[in-house]
């Protein structure tokens, strides 16, 4: 791996981030409705002149190509600009909120991988075995079950049947950190569903391909233990597919973070960006989107060099 080789990986994954911000941006503006026309739903009757003035105000009187250069002249200064709604920067309350979201995501990453590797494994090793039959039911159950209807249910066993977590809120860990682990346990299990049942998949189709490989028959034929094979030889070319699937899910995780977060009423990024779209807040939902946007693209380029690492023979030039 070279050094031109990952600058230019970054730079493409910026100029993706960037696109999609410039796509956010148009597709706003398409939509009928602006923050003004909230305020006056929630305001009561307001003049034509003083509907103007407002406009005027929050700069929405401008070409959409004058509000685009004057929005994309203050990101490269890293002004992500200012709330329409509580006046307020939206750098800083991104810088607030993301560690909710963060936080969210690695732990239901961390329960994914907890369920899916060994039930892959085990799937791959019991191929045609009631093991096997288990772990093709979970996978076609967590693939088909949609995140919110899971959380829901959830809510209803844990929550309010049997008392053991919270239905919503959210604990900051300085605060309490059992409360903050028990405030994002069930929102986190709810978003890991679907990536536990991912990965099981794509662990047991890669290690079942890897295992019927010359070289494993050749270790075994020289004696080396079940254990020894699956461990020092097969599991880590098998990882490849799974590192590649995993990079790709985690941003299924940030998205599917929006309807998590407002199920569970934790103060996330996503459920910022539902806030800043459900009030036509264009610079929290602009800002929002980029920082997921380039969060996604660099967890990409992150998977890229792992590839290198779990594979020597992987080079980039």
């Amino acid at each position: 791996m070279t050094g031109g080789w990952l600058v230019r990986r970054v730079l493409l994954a910026l100029l993706a981030a960037f696109g999609v911000g410039v796509l956010v941006f148009t597709l706003l503006r398409l939509i009928p409705g602006d923050v003004v026309t909230q305020l006056i739903g929630l305001e009561g009757n307001v003049s034509a002149a003083q509907q103007a003035e407002m406009r005027r105000l929050f700069g929405l009187d401008q070409p959409i190509w004058a509000q685009f250069l004057s929005w994309f002249g203050a990101l490269l200064r890293g002004d992500f600009g200012i709330s329409l709604r509580t006046d307020r920067p939206v750098f800083t309350d991104l810088l607030l909120r993301f560690p909710v979201t963060l936080e969210l995501s690695a732990l239901a990453l961390l329960f994914a991988l907890l369920v899916g590797l060994p039930l892959g494994i085990l799937a791959a090793l019991r191929r045609g075995k009631a093991a096997d039959l288990i772990s093709s039911s979970f996978v076609l159950v967590g693939l088909a079950a949609p995140e919110f209807w899971l959380a829901i249910l959830l809510i209803l066993l844990f929550s309010l049947k049997l008392g053991w977590f919270p239905p919503n809120g959210y604990v900051s860990p300085g605060e309490s950190l059992t409360g903050n682990l028990r405030s994002l346990f069930l929102p986190a299990l709810a978003l890991s569903f679907g990536l536990a049942a991912a990965t099981t998949r794509i662990v047991r189709a890669s290690l079942l391909d890897v295992l019927s490989q010359d070289y494993i028959r050749t270790a075994r034929a020289k004696g080396l233990g079940s254990g020894s094979v699956v461990v020092r030889h097969a599991l880590r070319n098998a990882l490849i597919p799974v590192v590649t699937v995993i990079g790709l899910q985690v941003g299924n995780l940030l998205g599917g973070a929006v309807i998590i977060e407002q199920l569970f009423g934790l103060p996330g990024i996503g459920r910022f960006a539902l806030e800043g779209i459900n009030l036509r807040d264009y610079p929290v939902v602009q800002g929002a989107v980029l920082w997921i946007a380039v969060s996604y693209v660099l967890v990409n380029v992150v998977v890229d060099v792992l590839y290198g690492v779990i594979d020597s023979r992987v080079r980039y030039s």
